[in-house]
């Protein structure tokens, strides 16, 4: 049965919810409504029609949600993170500047088909391709490690970049969406992401192309086809980017056109490819049918835990059974990292021990004072 709630009694709503929000989550989607709906109420509804763990659709020209299921709930983004590395190499550097592939790069698990050897030469555009249109992660650490040096550096400016387009409940630990611990995102952040994205005519270009050859300056060519199957079923397909670990299901962020209106939907968590493409499909509709209507959104929770990505990745080992050099950096990472929190412990352990000498000191200043007026005994 559908009910209506005035704004102001969402707090409440909230926090009565299986969703489990603290209180200042509620605060956070009181905002979240009054300023994506602009509307003096909200309606609630049953969620058995989507089954993923968290969907949304939004109008593209405004930013304005038209349909949502758990729109802040924080999960795994696997490779729909390529978008925002994409964005970062495109504000840093040329299409025509070459890559040559590092062994590392070279050693990040990749789809089947488009790994890159090390050694082998290729431009940024290439790379970019590989990674938007067939999700090469190969591809993805590569463009990172020419832009930033490093893969760690680069994913600063990736989480610079989504604070900047206002994704502020989204995190990334890599540049490629493989599973690690502290990688999330929400459905309301990735939408946000690709009406942010589809503003770079390189990528709207890349994620609409269906199929592509790219060939590496040695005259290696490889074939790529786009893993998102809706650019060959729906005529106003714009584009998107699919994904897809053990840890995150199946993952989609798609942006749709029709009669001059554009529909952006993310879907994250999908238990099957079939129900993602299904759902992205109804998700459009829905979206298209509230801004044909100028009709009232609807936003409803489930009983959804969030997520925890799990803190090791399954690239531990390389084809021949050894720790590959890729793996063997995020080791070396932590190590440096477990030091680096070692010595900041005992910093802060003299610290509080010098501080509590201090407050000694000051303490006995204090008594020698307080007994000389007699005020202390």
């Amino acid at each position: 049965m559908k009910r209506r709630f005035q704004v102001s009694r969402l707090r409440r709503v909230a926090e009565e919810t299986s969703f489990k929000f603290q209180a200042r989550n509620a605060g956070k989607l009181i905002l979240f409504l009054l300023a994506a709906c602009s509307l003096q109420f909200a309606t609630f509804v049953s969620a058995d029609e989507i089954k993923s763990k968290a969907a949304l659709a939004m109008e593209a020209s405004t930013g304005r949600v038209l349909f949502a299921k758990n729109p802040n709930l924080r999960l795994p983004p696997a490779s729909t993170t390529k978008l925002v590395t994409a964005m970062v190499v495109l504000d840093r550097a040329r299409l025509n500047e070459t890559v040559t592939i590092s062994e590392m790069a070279a050693e990040v698990p990749s789809i089947k088909g488009t790994r890159f050897k090390p050694g082998e030469t290729v431009t940024v555009e290439t790379l970019l391709y590989a990674a938007l249109l067939r999700s090469a992660n190969g591809a993805a650490f590569a463009l990172a490690e020419h832009v930033a040096g490093s893969e760690e550096k680069f994913v600063e400016l990736m989480n610079r970049k989504i604070a900047a387009i206002g994704a502020s409940d989204t995190k990334f630990i890599n540049a490629t969406g493989l599973p690690g611990k502290g990688q999330q995102i929400t459905a309301y952040d990735l939408a946000k992401i690709l009406r942010h994205a589809l503003k770079y005519p390189v990528i709207r270009e890349i994620i609409g192309t269906r199929e592509a050859d790219i060939s590496t300056s040695e005259g290696r060519t490889i074939s790529l086809e786009n893993t998102n199957k809706l650019l060959w079923s729906d005529e106003g397909a714009v584009g998107g980017k699919t994904g897809y670990t053990r840890l995150a299901r199946h993952c989609f962020v798609y942006a749709g056109k029709r009669e001059g209106e554009t529909v952006i939907v993310a879907i994250l968590g999908a238990p099957s490819r079939k129900m993602l493409w299904d759902e992205a499909e109804q998700l459009e509709g829905k979206g298209f049918d509230v801004i044909a209507r100028d009709g009232q959104p609807v936003i409803y929770f489930t009983k959804a835990d969030y997520t925890k990505p799990a803190g090791k990745a399954a690239y531990k080992k390389n084809s021949r059974g050894k720790k590959s050099k890729y793996a063997k950096a995020l080791a070396k990472k932590k190590s440096k990292k477990a030091q680096a929190t070692v010595v900041e412990g005992r910093k802060r352990k003299g610290a509080e021990a010098k501080k509590i000498g201090k407050k000694g000191e000051q303490k006995s200043i204090r008594a020698e004072a307080f007994s000389a007026s007699g005020l202390f005994s």
